[in-house]
């Protein structure tokens, strides 16, 4: 490994480094605007020259050059320093220099180096450039003539995002970013953008105008919109949520965020629940919490423990999931689900239902099956690492199921379960692929576990990670790919049907028929709502969607921004999201309503504190447990042989804007539902 100097400190690094990682590694922070350690070099902004000895009389981009030994580097000195003046000065040239207007303002790595090594007066007499405004969608904003030409956006959405929809046209001072054809640009990742633009050019849409960067408060949580947990960043100002951000976690998201996880969040301030509600005379009517737990009681008094059940929905927190099924196996209730959308999942078998190699395991992967599944709708961030693994190269991927655009080349086995089953059984060529590979990797999706033959579906997938050596001793490759963000938390709680209990079928079922008559909604609004026949329904929940508009008692709850509450991600990894604003009106934290309704019904459960609830959690499962580490989940047999179905497999998701209360409730995903699903590319105005 080479050996250089840099501002008289050596260190030895691998060959390959550039100046500017050696830099970083001995904590030396050189500017710049166009390089990013995710994104491929361009070395084009030339913010990060420095003094190389031995080497040319010039100052050199340390973001490109490659260290060599015995190099000596110099950060700071009079050519250095006097070599990023200039730039500066090339760079402000033609910047608009409207800091006071840009949303970027506060935040603008421009803005930054400009105080280190800008110049309080211009040179320039000429007029400055202008550039016409671009329209990038409904997510992204466009200020053009503020762009400095880094094509850190380019690079972004041609490598990460695999949409290679932006490019550069023109040279010199006519260059612009643009789209080749004007639309939309059409990934699920756009909102990165924002973050990786170092100046304004490139800005929140949804967010413009609304507040400055020191105005907010900053609360780190996690996002529910999805089952991969991405690390998230809430900025809030009073009791409203502005804009929500990613943060970095190597192992989970890197530094990446999915549109929806963004954009969503003006759906929290929308169709709220903010009071209690009791149907009267066939009409929800205005209550207060003492007449809405009166009418609970009364309901449950009017039933028996086999006529009651519960459903948890896909944003439910471990906490209220764990107090509400102590409290309906309290009152002899057996029938609970956390499975709204009827999916095949073993509780006792943890194998079965995790991303087994977890998500920064893509990285170590040399093939891949996915099967019933559209990542890039389910989950764009996990999407996004299998693309960075593709990039790597090596690495064979195979689809079956839906045939839908990737952002990586695929192989498309087939539609059916019958091609798994060949597969399973080696009569496929792609088995020999799996079998070859020193770490393959499967990816079993909700599509495949929610059909009436998922248990033989299950069966084969399981049969192809035996076959294939897809699991050991240092390996696990067989994955499910939840989409939603409760459920891995509700199974590790347990929050199933006990003994004689019934499942999500059997409960609809029942409620159709009249056998059971208590249904218990825990924020699930994915059902169909028609099958609770005359059953007196009770919907806890944070929006006014379907389970409230069939509820004969809604209990206003808190939405993920506004309760400390606990997630278990689809690789099994505990998570808390942060009380960012409080709930609106009389809305409270949901696991507190359970504790006050279970004094009401005559069950009072022992926790009384946050604290105790997680205690209480810990005891069900060593996986809510900080202080315990857990092992990694034991192989074994899991699904049922049988005959399969010749339907196709499909994915869940048919609206990637739309998958929940929060998202249906949120103006920006509405408009992105008529941009990109029902294809409606209007321009209306100068920033789209």
């Amino acid at each position: 490994m080479p050996k250089l100097t840099i501002d008289g400190q050596e260190i030895e690094v691998p060959a390959g480094t550039t100046v500017l990682q050696a830099a970083e590694m001995l904590g030396i922070e050189i500017p710049r605007f166009c390089y990013h350690e995710r994104l491929s070099i361009a070395g084009n902004c030339r913010m990060c020259l420095v003094e190389v000895q031995p080497g040319p009389p010039k100052p050199a981009a340390s973001c490109a050059l490659p260290v060599a030994e015995g190099m000596t580097v110099k950060t700071d000195s009079p050519m250095a320093v006097k070599a990023r003046k200039g730039v500066m000065e090339f760079l402000l040239i033609n910047h608009p220099l409207d800091c006071p207007i840009c949303d970027q303002g506060g935040e603008c790595d421009l803005q930054d180096q400009a105080v280190a090594y800008g110049f309080d007066r211009s040179r320039y007499d000429e007029g400055k450039r202008a550039v016409e405004d671009k329209y990038f969608g409904p997510l992204v904003a466009t200020e053009m003539t503020r762009c400095i030409q880094c094509t850190r956006c380019v690079r972004f959405a041609t490598e990460v995002a695999g949409v290679p929809q932006l490019g550069a046209t023109g040279r010199g001072e006519h260059m612009e970013i643009t789209t080749y054809v004007e639309k939309a640009i059409e990934s699920e990742l756009s909102g990165n953008l924002v973050d990786l633009c170092p100046v304004g050019a490139l800005t929140n849409k949804a967010y413009s105008f609304l507040a400055r960067p020191w105005e907010l408060k900053k609360t780190e949580s996690i996002d529910v919109f999805d089952a991969v947990g991405a690390n998230i960043r809430v900025d809030s100002r009073g009791g409203e949520v502005l804009r929500v951000m990613p943060r970095l976690n190597e192992e989970i998201n890197e530094e990446w965020l999915a549109d929806k996880s963004r954009y969503a969040v003006d759906g929290l301030k929308r169709q709220r629940l903010d009071r209690p509600y009791v149907r009267k005379d066939g009409k929800l009517q205005p209550a207060s919490w003492g007449e809405a737990f009166e009418a609970i009681r009364t309901a449950v008094a009017a039933s028996s423990p086999a006529r009651m059940a519960a459903i948890a929905g896909d944003m439910a927190d471990a906490e209220s999931m764990v107090l509400l099924k102590d409290l309906m196996t309290g009152l002899g209730s057996r029938s609970l689900d956390c499975r709204q959308d009827g999916a095949l999942l073993d509780p006792d078998n943890r194998a079965s239902y995790l991303f087994n190699s977890g998500i920064a395991g893509i990285d170590q992967a040399d093939a891949l099956l996915i099967v019933g599944s559209n990542p890039r709708w389910e989950a764009p961030v996990l999407n996004a690492r299998i693309r960075k693994r593709y990039l790597a190269g090596g690495f064979k991927v195979g689809v079956i199921g839906p045939q839908v655009a990737l952002t990586y080349k695929t192989e498309y086995l087939g539609a059916g379960a019958e091609t798994l089953a060949a597969v399973a059984d080696g009569s496929h060529p792609f088995a020999d692929v799996l079998k070859n590979a020193k770490k393959p990797m499967l990816i079993l999706g909700m599509g495949a576990l929610t059909r009436k033959d998922s248990a033989t579906i299950l069966s084969l997938a399981a049969r192809v990670a035996d076959n294939s050596g897809m699991v050991s001793d240092e390996w696990n490759g067989f994955n499910v790919l939840h989409t939603a963000a409760a459920r891995v938390g509700g199974l590790d709680v347990g929050f199933v049907p006990g003994l004689n209990g019934r499942d999500l079928k059997g409960i609809l079922d029942g409620a159709s028929s009249g056998e059971i008559n208590f249904v218990y909604l825990l924020g699930a609004d994915e059902i169909p709502m028609d099958r609770l026949g005359k059953a007196f329904v009770v919907y806890q929940g944070s929006h006014g969607d379907a389970g409230a508009m069939r509820a004969d008692v809604i209990l206003p709850g808190a939405a993920y921004t506004e309760k400390n509450a606990t997630y278990v991600n689809t690789e099994g990894t505990m998570q808390r999201t942060r009380l960012a604003v409080f709930p609106p009106g009389d809305a409270r934290e949901d696991w507190t309503i359970i504790r006050a309704l279970s004094d009401v019904l005559g069950y009072k459960l022992a926790q009384d504190s946050l604290a105790q609830v997680r205690d209480r959690l810990a005891t069900v499962s060593a996986v809510f447990d900080e202080d315990t580490p857990v092992a990694a989940a034991k192989w074994k047999a899991c699904g049922a042989t049988g005959s399969v179905d010749q339907a196709p497999l499909s994915s869940p998701i048919t609206n990637y804007y739309m998958t929940d209360p929060i998202s249906r409730a949120s103006r920006v995903m509405a408009e992105c539902t008529e941009v990109y699903v029902n294809g409606k590319q209007q321009r209306t105005g100068t920033n789209g």
